[in-house]
């Protein structure tokens, strides 16, 4: 898909809340397949944590603290992650002879999360679309479960409140894959440089969405990146909101391991809580 810079068309009415945030955490990750035979993508771990939890990171350091997490492929490991997330994350004395368990030096989240089973085959769009009834008709936010950045959420919103349009997309400048050799004389390696970026901005997910989305969310096998948004987009009615800042989509194994690297190395840029 191209993204354009399009005028914006406003909205009757937009009341602004406490948003909750819709998350994408059905799909068969097949292209880490390394790791998703055995868990699904979401639940996948950077420094020791599922990416999962460090998107919710990202979203809970501006306040946003609601999460609706829409399930499909092994999608009951996530709700046994979150089932036993208390457990896991304090000091545990058991009383065994009084079956009684005591926890200490607790450090859970401030987060609210519905887990919703949407299917193991249906597409996103049809993901998206069975969060309906979890959303009161409010604007919300909306992202994929593979995907940190160091976005700023509180200017993403503030963006779309300004343009008043149906959708706002983060739109990012992914860095290249292979980089760039330099040669001096007699073809001696002088130099390995990082591919620059070019022009070519892409769909980087963290939507803020508004509830006329669901108009163009007709059944479970809509794909919500080919019709509903290129519908969108010939409207006038889906804005790009550019992040210049770091992105990564974990989509491969090679993927992991560099933002495994990052982590550990205390370079997590997307690490703003």
């Amino acid at each position: 898909m191209i993204i354009k810079d399009v005028p914006m068309q406003p909205l009757k009415t937009i009341k602004y809340k406490r948003m909750k945030v819709v998350i994408l955490a059905g799909g068969y990750g097949t292209r880490i397949s390394e790791e998703s035979e055995i868990r699904p993508k979401p639940m996948v771990e950077i420094g020791g944590k599922p990416i999962l939890w460090h998107i919710m990171k990202i979203y809970s350091a501006f306040g946003y603290n609601e999460f609706v997490i829409l399930l499909g492929y092994k999608g009951f490991q996530i709700k046994e992650y979150f089932a036993n997330y208390f457990l896991h994350h304090s000091d545990v004395t058991f009383d065994l002879k009084e079956n009684r368990m005591s926890t200490h030096n607790n450090s859970g989240e401030n987060w609210k999360v519905t887990l919703i089973d949407t299917g193991i085959d249906t597409m996103t769009g049809g993901r998206i679309r069975r969060a309906k009834d979890f959303l009161n008709d409010e604007t919300f936010m909306l992202t994929y479960g593979d995907g940190v950045a160091d976005i700023n959420i509180s200017e993403l919103v503030d963006f779309h409140k300004k343009n008043k349009n149906i959708i706002t997309m983060s739109t990012v400048q992914p860095d290249g894959r292979y980089g760039i050799i330099e040669f001096g004389d007699k073809n001696f390696v002088t130099k390995f440089l990082e591919k620059p970026k070019d022009d070519t901005w892409i769909n980087g997910g963290f939507f803020v969405c508004e509830p006329q989305i669901f108009e163009y969310l007709e059944n479970d096998e809509t794909i919500f990146e080919r019709e509903p948004l290129e519908k969108l987009s010939s409207e006038n009615k889906l804005s790009a909101f550019k992040h210049n800042g770091f992105w990564k989509c974990m989509d491969t194994l090679r993927d992991k391991i560099q933002l495994n690297e990052l982590w550990n190395s205390g370079n997590a840029k997307w690490k703003v809580w």
